[in-house]
């Protein structure tokens, strides 16, 4: 995790809460909004907006969605939560994805850093396993939407996986998606599944499919 026990407050941010209790907050982030400050985006990420909503709390995202990547968020309120959270989250994210992918299936490919790239990665037998499951739930020909179930967690895993397969994610152009449609990657968090820290009670957390990936179909 960053080093986020300075975070500049920007109260000119507004991410909705999808849910909230006395040990995490779960927020609805919006496509466009880095979860942490980088170099080139140091006040107007979900980082700033939590300092300035809760300016007496250490900023502790549990999951960490790309950019572009909208849709929920969970952010812990103390370390304890955090511990309890890390790696107990079950998340499933819908893609809009290039052409008719089969109604369902699994992505069992190992995904590697890009030699040359910071950023960029790919599939390659020395990489660390992938596996991605996924269900499609619409297509008209040119778009499929995709529900999608993730085994493990690896950076850039649902759109090097769908780009491997001959699918890119709509708007992806990092990895092949065409922006004719859409202006980012068409991949949204839309549902988390937890057990509270406090009561172990499970928890289970819904967003709504932007209106940008909708239209698409």
């Amino acid at each position: 995790m960053e080093d986020d026990s300075f975070l500049e407050p920007n109260g000119s941010l507004d991410v909705p809460i999808a849910f909230e209790n006395d040990s995490l907050v779960v927020f609805n982030k919006p496509s466009g909004m880095p979860v942490h400050p980088s170099i080139r985006h140091q006040g107007d990420t979900l980082g700033n907006y939590f300092a300035y909503r809760y300016p007496e709390l250490t900023f502790r995202s549990v999951n960490r969605l790309d950019r572009d990547t909208s849709g929920l968020c969970i952010v812990a309120k103390d370390a304890l939560a955090a511990k309890l959270l890390q790696g107990h989250c079950k998340k499933v994210y819908y893609a809009a994805v290039h052409g008719t992918i089969p109604e369902s299936g699994t992505i069992d490919e190992p995904i590697a850093r890009e030699r040359e790239s910071i950023i960029l990665r790919c599939v390659r037998e020395d990489g660390q396993r992938a596996v991605t499951h996924y269900k499609r739930l619409d297509t008209n020909g040119k778009y499929s939407l995709a529900e999608i179930d993730l085994e493990t967690g690896r950076t850039h895993q649902i759109r090097v996986h769908f780009a491997h397969i001959g699918a890119p994610l709509a708007g992806d152009d990092l990895y092949g998606g065409l922006r004719d449609d859409i202006s980012r990657q068409a991949l949204h968090c839309g549902k988390m599944s937890f057990n509270d820290p406090l009561t172990g009670e499970p928890v289970t957390v819904s967003s709504e499919i932007p209106e940008d990936i909708k239209a698409l179909f």
